[in-house]
């Protein structure tokens, strides 16, 4: 089995571990935000929490896609303070393109998801 097909999407508006991207283009910059559990919060306990979320960003005529963020969250419970899945990143650009994010969740594993820019 290859790890491509352990990766599993969804509509994040009814998934609460499918990361919800959002994305702006302002004078050559993108700014995006990526967030587990916007819709349908993710509990993120000690027991069940997202332990990152990377974002990537594939210009138009690409061949790969480039990460462009990576982000550990660390709080899972411990002293009653817990992470929230949530990240902003600008990067400057002048092309469309695809906006790619990728969450871990401990209990559930790997879940995608993009956006046409």
């Amino acid at each position: 089995m290859k790890l491509t097909q352990t990766v599993q999407s969804g509509d994040w508006k009814n998934e609460k571990h499918v990361p919800a991207l959002h994305a702006e283009k302002s004078e050559g910059c993108l700014k995006i935000h990526a967030l587990v559990g916007e819709e349908v919060e993710h509990p993120n306990t000690l027991e069940h929490h997202i332990g990152w979320i990377k974002v990537f960003f594939q210009p138009e005529g690409a061949k790969f896609p480039t990460e462009v963020g990576s982000y550990t969250f660390s709080a899972h419970g411990e002293e009653e303070i817990c992470s929230k899945p949530e990240v902003n990143v600008c990067i400057k650009t002048e092309k469309s393109g695809l906006v790619y994010a990728l969450s871990y969740c401990n209990i559930h594993g790997l879940w995608e998801n993009s956006l046409e820019i």
